[in-house]
């Protein structure tokens, strides 16, 4: 079976890889890893790349991209490549220079999708997370909708082909799909989901609007302290997954993977050692039965890894709500 071709049709006609490599790392490392990772990525087959100017690393997987452009690996129209707006540039005035940004850096002409990366405004400036002088983060009032429609004129420019969202819950999704003259649908929605947070209700809700579901922290979490709960169990370990891995004699991150393509799901796996990079791409050499997926379903606990504390209280807070 060839992964390269695995994909699945968004609302637009685009195609999207239905697995993709993710790029966030902690800061620290963030700039190193996705030199080394993301061309080793792509030359084991990985065509889907999955960036945000938050990771503060694009310009580096743009190097690792054009590298394994220019050695003749892949053409750009083989990457699917997806950027994110950030919290401080909701203002429209502030969404195509954003872009334009995320563009330069990864020296592309256009990327393939292009998102609002959580439904949160922040304070406009140089600062990922503008704080007051309590350590408090820095609010901005912006209508989600506004931005919405900033993103459908980067669309009409080519900057984007197809632009979607991140973290919204049903209630912000029907926000912008009841928009009086909304020109573009979201194509997507980019969700922690994973077997103890499956996303269940906002799956079905997503696919009665024709909106792909894409799952980050597909694998559980990095631990990384300030945007994760450490009190929950490693997802890795569950003895469900484990046993179903035993009996496809696979790994319990492959069955997790497989678990959300076959329900539909866009499933990104992030990768720091080039053994389980390659290995994610077994995801396409075995099936779970259905006995496999009910039991699966069955370890749902709605343990969220990624709470985002700070934004608790918020208006526009999208995990209050039920999905």
């Amino acid at each position: 079976m060839d992964p390269t071709r695995q994909k699945v049709k968004l609302n637009d006609g685009h195609f999207i890889p239905v697995l993709g490599f993710g790029t966030y790392a902690p800061e620290a490392v963030a700039k190193k890893e996705a030199l080394e990772f993301t061309p080793f990525s792509i030359e084991v087959g990985f065509r889907h790349i999955d960036c945000a100017h938050f990771y503060q690393n694009e310009e580096q997987v743009g190097q690792a991209i054009q590298r394994k452009i220019a050695d003749g690996t892949v053409k750009r129209e083989d990457i699917f490549c997806t950027s994110k707006l950030w919290c401080t540039s909701f203002r429209p005035e502030l969404v195509r220079p954003a872009l334009e940004r995320s563009l330069k850096n990864l020296q592309l002409d256009y990327v393939d999708l292009y998102i609002i990366h959580f439904p949160l405004a922040l304070k406009p400036g140089k600062e990922l997370l503008p704080k007051d002088e309590n350590g408090k983060l820095i609010f901005d009032s912006v209508d989600l909708c506004h931005t919405w429609e900033a993103l459908e004129k980067c669309k009409d420019a080519g900057l984007t082909k197809s632009i979607g969202v991140s973290n919204f819950n049903h209630k912000q999704l029907e926000r912008i799909l009841n928009k009086p003259g909304l020109k573009y649908k979201p194509v997507c929605n980019q969700v922690e989901c994973h077997p103890y947070l499956n996303q269940r209700k906002l799956l079905d809700f997503c696919k009665s609007h024709e909106i792909v579901l894409v799952a980050y922290a597909a694998l559980g979490s990095q631990r990384v302290k300030e945007w994760v709960n450490p009190n929950h169990p490693v997802l890795l370990e569950d003895p469900v997954l484990s046993a179903i891995a035993q009996k496809h004699k696979k790994t319990a991150a492959l069955v997790a993977l497989r678990y959300q393509i076959q329900r539909g799901v866009v499933v990104l796996a992030k990768g720091n050692n080039k053994k389980w990079i390659k290995e994610n791409m077994q995801v396409f050499e075995f099936e779970l039965t259905p006995e496999d997926m009910k039991a699966i379903d069955g370890l749902n606990r709605n343990i969220r890894y990624y709470e985002f504390q700070p934004g608790v209280g918020q208006p526009g807070y999208p995990f209050s709500e039920e999905y």
